[in-house]
């Protein structure tokens, strides 16, 4: 007969895991999928970042779909391994192309796009999926000396927005699709100091905590000031720009800030809270497929759906953003 303390011992976890599945799925219900599953045959989408997490994982589908999909890397082996383990899945999927691409360095944006240019005649959908979080003390700047944040999620996705420009009209109705997150309410742009030397100098000298990055939550207000300036720019001329949220995923994006440990202190949290990369890839495919979004244009989205932002977004800080980017790219190098 088996003692009854031990029948409790065994109950309580089990009971502790059953509740938070229960959670979860209950949860997961407002987790919105893209209904959308036409046939994307003939069209060329460039994801950015396109060999893990979330940008894998809308890569995967648009390939089921039959469209073809760049996928532009930094590390191009990693970019050749996706493209192989999504082929073994899909051996009758759409064509599919890995690029090197880093977003650190904007010789490497323009070989790139000098590269696409003569290979494509038109790109239908530009997906800025890539990203960094790096913990501030270790100050890690792209090749032009520009804090990483700042310089890759931001000024290296809004120089190549730029120089496809021409290949997106071609395509037209084409579409942009720029992730930001919700965390950009958090954010704030001092344009006294875009490469935060005041805050980085802090993090060294008391460490920090590196769950708590401005440096990255600035960078996702950049782009959605990107996006609305780009949008507004672009209105009429056939290419909608929109923002996605794909909301709090399990992807290696915060490598460098959780660690192993983390994930079983936060256990709890993470099985009630936490989506699937593909999960958070819903609402990018949407953006890039939907029909029935065709011709809106500036829009925010989560779970497929429209977002309001409790962010008071201030005209003059996105035209004076926009041309301080001009100005940093022309002149290659940090205020």
């Amino acid at each position: 007969m088996v003692p009854s303390t031990a029948v409790y011992v065994a109950a309580v976890p089990i009971s502790v895991i059953v509740a938070l599945g229960l959670l979860r799925k209950w949860r997961s219900r407002k987790w919105a999928t893209c209904a959308s599953n036409t046939c994307l045959r003939g069209k060329t989408f460039l994801i950015t970042g396109a060999n893990c997490g979330i940008g894998y994982e809308t890569a995967k589908t648009i390939v089921r779909r039959k469209g073809r999909v760049i996928f532009a890397c930094r590390d191009i082996v990693k970019a050749k391994e996706a493209i192989a383990n999504i082929r073994k899945e899909q051996p009758n999927g759409g064509e599919m192309i890995p690029m090197q691409l880093d977003l650190a360095s904007f010789e490497s944006i323009e070989n790139f796009v000098e590269v696409v240019k003569k290979g494509f005649n038109k790109i239908d959908v530009l997906i800025n999926n890539a990203g960094v979080v790096v913990p501030l003390n270790q100050d890690l700047k792209t090749k032009e000396g520009f804090e990483i944040h700042f310089g890759v999620n931001h000024l290296g996705h809004f120089y190549l927005t730029n120089l496809l420009l021409d290949h997106l009209k071609r395509a037209t109705p084409s579409r942009i699709v720029v992730l930001s997150s919700t965390l950009h309410e958090r954010g704030k742009i001092d344009f006294d100091d875009l490469n935060l030397r005041k805050q980085i100098e802090e993090a060294k000298k008391r460490g920090g905590s590196p769950r708590h990055n401005p440096g990255y939550c600035n960078s996702k207000l950049m782009n959605a000031y990107f996006a609305k300036g780009l949008a507004c720019n672009l209105r009429n001329t056939g290419i909608d720009v929109n923002m996605v949220c794909p909301g709090f995923c399990a992807t290696n994006l915060f490598r460098h800030s959780i660690k192993w440990y983390h994930y079983i202190l936060m256990a709890p949290i993470l099985i009630a809270f936490m989506k699937t990369a593909k999960q958070g890839s819903e609402t990018v495919v949407f953006c890039a497929t939907d029909h029935s979004i065709e011709g809106k244009t500036g829009k925010f989205y989560r779970d497929c759906e429209e977002y309001t932002s409790k962010h008071e977004f201030d005209k003059e800080v996105e035209a004076k953003l926009w041309s301080v980017s001009e100005e940093l790219v022309k002149a290659r190098k940090p205020l």
